[in-house]
């Protein structure tokens, strides 16, 4: 646990994702919790008294570091001494305004563009982005997994470490695991977990589930309700697997899936087609047109192009 972060939290500046890595943090042991509430009754002085102190706040923060370094090798059973370095504490008061200076190069991004990448992180854990997608993840993140999900889709093959939980921060949703697989998609501020093996927890606020194989949630962009459901089709896994697998799944839903993958304007014409369900697998590596067709003969649909769209209607 760094120092950084820790102030960072005191000033209510962490993110979700760092608020859960310093709990789980504090529950590891006595001497963690105690060397948090001798942090905190210090930095509270520092601010308390700080109105009245002008400082140079780049040489507060180094005097804070190298002073930091030296206490930690002090066995916890002595005297920490923090009255004595309250002084020193209080050239760190102006920090709390210039906290960007650390937390802006915290994070190392990581973007897909227009190619599946697969990458192994600095814990073991493998991640698998779909084109178009982007994550940052910190960069500690041996000792605090934490990982944000600015958008797209990515498979998680999450190592396994009781002692440090995996986390990820989508907006106004954090994902937990130990360790675990997985897939997220985030589009258009909607956010989907799928869960392939182990349990992952979910979080908005203070609401929480648990998933576990084969279960799946859906947060809207305009509801934070949390609700499990049963995935039936490996339709979100088709970049992976170069497979687009669909079991009794809505006809829409798979043209969702091939708009996509493809980049495509497919519309349903007819409400009626909207309901329909399909069981059928195709090739990601096949042509857009040759797996339309193979759609058009198991549903029985006509084919037509306006401009850019691609419409499937009912043959009558």
């Amino acid at each position: 646990m760094t120092d950084e972060l820790l102030i960072r939290f005191l000033l209510n500046e962490a993110t979700t994702a760092e608020k859960i890595s310093i709990d789980t943090w504090l529950e590891e042991s006595p001497a963690n919790k105690k060397y948090f509430s001798q942090f905190e009754q210090i930095w509270l002085s520092s601010k308390k008294l700080a109105s009245n102190t002008m400082v140079n706040e780049d040489q507060a923060w180094l005097k804070f570091k190298e002073r930091t370094v030296q206490t930690r090798v002090i066995p916890l059973k002595r005297n920490f001494g923090w009255l004595k370095i309250a002084a020193v504490l209080l050239l760190i008061a102006g920090l709390w305004s210039t906290y960007s200076l650390f937390s802006s190069s915290a994070y190392t991004d990581l973007a897909s563009s227009n190619e599946v990448i697969t990458k192994k992180l600095p814990d073991g854990s493998e991640i698998t982005l779909n084109k178009n997608s982007k994550i940052s993840y910190i960069s500690n993140f041996k000792r605090h997994r934490s990982l944000k999900l600015t958008q797209g889709n990515v498979f998680f093959q999450v190592a396994h470490d009781q002692r440090h939980p995996f986390v990820i921060e989508i907006e106004k949703v954090a994902v937990t695991v130990v360790g675990t697989s997985f897939n997220i998609k985030h589009l258009n501020h909607e956010t989907e977990v799928i869960v392939e093996t182990g349990i992952v927890k979910v979080q908005i606020g203070k609401e929480e589930i648990e998933l576990r194989k084969g279960e799946k949630v859906l947060i809207s962009a305009k509801s934070d309700h949390l609700a499990k459901g049963q995935t039936t089709d490996e339709l979100y896994n088709y970049y992976r697997s170069q497979l687009f697998i669909a079991r009794n799944t809505p006809l829409s839903v798979l043209i969702g899936t091939l708009n996509e993958a493809y980049g495509a304007e497919i519309k349903l014409t007819s409400p009626n087609l909207h309901g329909k369900t399909i069981t059928t697998t195709l090739k990601a590596q096949s042509s857009l047109d040759d797996n339309l067709k193979t759609i058009a003969q198991t549903m029985d649909l006509k084919i037509s192009r306006n401009q850019n769209q691609i419409l499937l209607s009912e043959n009558k």
